[in-house]
């Protein structure tokens, strides 16, 4: 099993009002979806370290990590082969779409679930949501 990474990039960790979306432009299957930006930990990374750089490679920015979004079962399943687990973050700077998406979106609180998510997000967005 592969471990993926994701940050909800919010305006605030205390009190979010918007929070970040990112358009997939690849793989085909997957172009035009929206999810949370992240991506694979690569070997000797830790969870946060492949975070922090894959927020560098995708959107260009450096984040502040705040609680991790805990799914009751460790992990949030995308596949059979991938989990996933997420943290709230805050940024510095303007994400930018480098790499694997064509579009950002900030989502404001209340319509985060507008936009139609990869399937392995929905429920994530969903407790997002409530939290």
């Amino acid at each position: 099993m592969r471990l993926v990474v994701g940050a909800a990039i919010v305006d605030d960790l205390r009190a979010p009002t918007r929070l970040l979306a990112a358009r997939r432009s690849a793989p085909p299957a997957l172009a035009g979806r929206w999810e949370l930006p992240g991506g694979k930990v690569e070997p000797g990374e830790s969870p946060q370290e492949g975070l922090h750089r894959e927020l560098r490679e995708e959107l260009g920015v450096t984040a502040r990590l705040g609680a991790e979004v805990v799914h009751p079962d460790g992990a949030w399943p995308l596949t059979p082969q991938l989990r996933m687990r997420v943290w709230w973050a805050v940024v510095d700077g303007e994400p930018q779409p480098l790499e694997d998406h064509d579009e950002l979106r900030w989502l404001p609180r209340g319509q985060w679930s507008s936009v139609d998510w990869l399937p392995g997000d929905v429920a994530l967005i969903a407790q997002l949501e409530r939290s």
